[in-house]
């Protein structure tokens, strides 16, 4: 009997003793899925061919290019104060337009007048790191602070064509390394909270990104979250001879399932 008393008690202690090392090093995994509301504030594209710079194209005031709605989906894991996410966002934008100005592109000149058919569509991936810096989740409704660095990859092309020319096409590929913070700040126990995160980063004048989104977020069920937030995007790229220059904002709406 007291050989079985001890094992038990030792086999407690065990229990015990896992419990609290899981509760210090909390594991998390889930998916997140957006939908995207953005204005397009910012749509500038220009090119090089054989030495000539192109025309500064504004796509949405030449080419007609209007607002439309995305999503993102992004996959989160962490372990105590480190997490990590993947997050996709596609952009995609085709118009027909007459142009009211002539314009040159990839080396071919358009005169004003000509109809013209453009596609620009490119996919953002972001891989993100956040490190807990202050960690007060068991304190009031909870709050945290933690550092980010991300890397922001991009890769697409812009295409333009007219009768009478041959369509033109021009790919990009982009990577930016990012740093930031990242914010959560508990308002009603577990059903209610807010978050934010800004990051920023580049590495010259021509390559650069700052972005930021904040939302409120309500768990109406044990691993689900409902968000509605705002997201603001810029970014500035000139790779091979190719330059973009976009600028994002407006409104989304989320769905979280996590563990």
């Amino acid at each position: 009997m007291k050989n079985q008393g001890k094992k038990m008690i030792a086999a407690l202690t065990l229990i015990f003793s896992l419990l609290v090392v899981v509760q210090a090093n909390a594991f998390e995994i889930g998916a997140r899925g957006y939908v995207w509301f953005p204005d397009l504030k910012k749509s500038d594209l220009q090119t090089i061919a054989n030495g000539i710079e192109g025309s500064d194209i504004n796509a949405k005031d030449m080419l007609g290019v209007g607002n439309k709605a995305t999503f993102s989906v992004e996959a989160y894991g962490g372990v105590g104060k480190n997490h990590i996410s993947l997050m996709y966002t596609p952009f995609g934008y085709t118009a027909d337009n007459v142009l009211a100005a002539a314009l040159n592109y990839n080396g071919i000149n358009y005169a004003a007048g000509s109809a013209v058919h453009s596609d620009l569509s490119y996919s953002m991936f972001d891989l993100r790191y956040q490190r807990d810096l202050i960690n007060m989740e068991n304190i009031l409704a909870g709050f945290s602070l933690g550092g980010i660095a991300q890397i922001k990859y991009s890769t697409g092309s812009f295409k333009l064509d007219s009768t009478g020319k041959p369509e033109q096409s021009r790919s990009f590929n982009s990577f930016i390394p990012m740093i930031g913070v990242g914010a959560h700040i508990g308002i009603l126990a577990n059903l209610l909270e807010v978050r934010a995160q800004v990051t920023a980063g580049g590495y010259s004048s021509n390559n650069y990104s700052y972005e930021g989104m904040a939302d409120l977020s309500l768990t109406p069920f044990p691993f689900l979250d409902i968000h509605a937030g705002y997201r603001l995007l810029q970014q500035k790229m000139d790779i091979n001879d190719y330059k973009m220059d976009t600028l994002y904002t407006g409104p989304y709406v989320g769905l979280t399932i996590g563990f």
